[in-house]
Formats: structure tokens, sequence, C-alpha cells
């Protein structure tokens, strides 16, 4: 049989501390050599509906999962079947887009850990939208925050956002007017928007500053200017090969020196300790985000069993043979 489980089931078993530790361990073994990973394809119509798929299949757990979500007028849906490789079998169908928004903040928690000055005490948040909070949640996790400054384009929105995130991680988060202000003297910046427009300058950059870069996803889409780009000493992102398709803000930025991609590392070598992670206080960090499969099904994997050993979720007969 196969466990359906519904978004409230992911809600209720999915913490941000049970996903850093699933994210961060699905790292270390894509740094090992150990998963195997598909890039992020999308089918688009002429009507902009898009189709969007992602896959990964985890040997040693005995797992293979896809990620699949549609974009249809303002509306997304997403969902992870996950089958066992030793059988074929479906063995969850999971309802995933706190999943999803849980996974991402949690890779940007890790990046963090490594990245970021262990001394970071403020941070800043450009974008105050659903993704906003658990990027925020994350790093609160991994760093002993003292302040948080926010920036949002909608200001109800934005106060809103400062209101509910001050109690949801024990700091104090301010609302500030503009995207500058809110970077500067910050030791972590985050920028999660669906801004088409840049939302952050190199010039605001000072030594030492980690950014965490997770909104554009698109080749045409950025969120940080060439200057910002190219501030930073260390580049790192979640997947090179899917980088080079759809991180704009690198490859806007590198244009058509293919040679700036030969300096990118990958967050999983860091995890794995065959690559170093930041080598001095004063280095400026990139970890562009673009969100990758593995993280998708090391989060499903747990969900799933948790589930199974709770007793929650909803059996269905899918495949079932009626002679048996």
């Amino acid at each position: 049989m196969t466990l359906l489980l519904s978004e409230a089931d992911v809600r209720s078993l999915l913490t941000m501390s049970i996903a850093l530790e699933v994210v961060e361990d699905s790292l270390r073994q894509q740094g090992n050599g150990e998963l195997v990973l598909h890039s992020r394809r999308r089918v688009k119509l002429p009507d902009n509906a898009l189709l969007h798929y992602m896959a990964a299949g985890d040997s040693v757990r005995g797992y293979f999962g896809i990620k699949l979500y549609t974009a249809v007028r303002g509306v997304a849906r997403f969902v992870v079947p996950l089958f066992r490789s030793t059988t074929g079998e479906m063995a969850a169908l999971i309802e995933a887009d706190a999943l999803g928004q849980i996974r991402t903040g949690a890779a940007s928690g890790v990046a963090t850990k490594y990245l970021a000055n262990g001394t970071s005490r403020i941070a800043c948040i450009i974008g105050t939208g659903y993704q906003a909070r658990t990027q925020l949640e994350a790093v609160a996790a991994v760093r002993r925050l003292e302040l948080v400054r926010a920036f949002g384009r909608d200001p109800e929105r934005r106060e809103k956002f400062c209101r509910e995130m001050s109690e949801r991680i024990g700091v104090t988060v301010e609302p500030m007017k503009s995207g500058e202000e809110a970077v500067r003297g910050a030791d972590i910046l985050i920028t999660a928007t669906s801004a088409t427009k840049i939302v952050l300058e190199g010039a605001w950059l000072a030594p030492g500053m980690h950014v965490n870069a997770m909104g554009a996803n698109w080749p045409q889409k950025r969120e940080l200017d060439e200057a910002a780009v190219g501030r930073a000493n260390k580049i790192v992102v979640d997947s090179i090969e899917q980088s080079t398709m759809e991180a704009g803000d690198l490859i806007q930025a590198f244009g058509d020196d293919e040679s700036r991609w030969n300096e990118i590392q990958e967050l999983a070598q860091i995890v794995a300790g065959k690559a170093p992670g930041r080598t001095s206080a004063d280095q400026v960090t990139l970890f562009k985000s673009n969100g990758i499969a593995t993280w998708d099904l090391a989060a499903a994997v747990r969900v799933y069993e948790m589930a199974v050993a709770q007793g929650m979720g909803t059996p269905i007969s899918i495949w079932q043979s009626e002679n048996k």
C-alpha cells in the first residue's frame, strides 16, 4: 500500500531541526558520491502553464524520488512520489509545498553553518514572502543572532513578517525602508524574492559578509548585480550542472567567460570535507541556492518513515493486482 501524506501531515512531522539534519546528511552523501541527482527540467505551454520535475536516487537507503510541480495562473502545486528502489513500489505520495519550503530554508542554514563567520550576530533578509520565513528560521537555528533587519516592497506585509518572525525565532526582526538600509552592518544576508530586478548591490557588501541568494532560479532572473557576484571571494552552489542552466545571478555575471565556472564549489564537497569552506574572517562568501532533488528525497524519506512509525497518513491502493 502507498501512504498518502498531506500538507498537514508534513507540517506536523518536519521541523526545521530535522530538516537541517537530513539536508546536511544528504549533502554529505552527495559529496561522497552516494546519491544520483537529476537537475530540474521544465515543460512550458503556449499559455505559460509550467510543469517542473527533478529527481534523485539514494541506493544507501533504497529510495527513488521525484518532485513534480505545476505553476499555472499564479498557483503552484507540489507533490513527491517516493519509490522503493529495491522493488519499484510507491512507498508514499507526499504533498510537498511545505516540504519544499522547509528543505530550501534548511539548505541555506547548512550553508550558513559552513560559510558564515561564527561570530555573526546580525542578519538581513530581503524579501518577506512565504519562503523568507524558513530561510530566516534556518539561519537563526545555526547562528546566535541578536538582531535581524528585514526589507520587502510591501510595507504592510513587511510589518507583519517582522512581528511574526520576531515571535517565531525569539530575536527582534526590524522592518527597514530599503534593501541597502537592511544590508549595511549585517553579517549574514539572505535574498528570498521573486524579483526580476536586482535587490542586492555589490557596493553594499563589506568584508566578512555571507550571502544566501535563493530567489532567482531562471537564467533571465537575478537578485544580485555583477558587482555583488564579483565581490564574493568564494562562490558555492548546490549543483554546478543545475546552476549553469538556471542560476541567473551567476549566468548573467559570468557572461561568456566559461572559466568563471571553474572557480565555483559545490556545498556538498565542503560538507563532505573534500573542499574548504570559509578560510578567513574577511572573506565575502556567497551561496547560490537553486534547490535540488536530493534535498526533497532526503526530507521525503524522513517524513515517510516518521509517518509510518507514528501511524499517520492515509493508505491508498495503487497498482494492486486483482489476481493474486
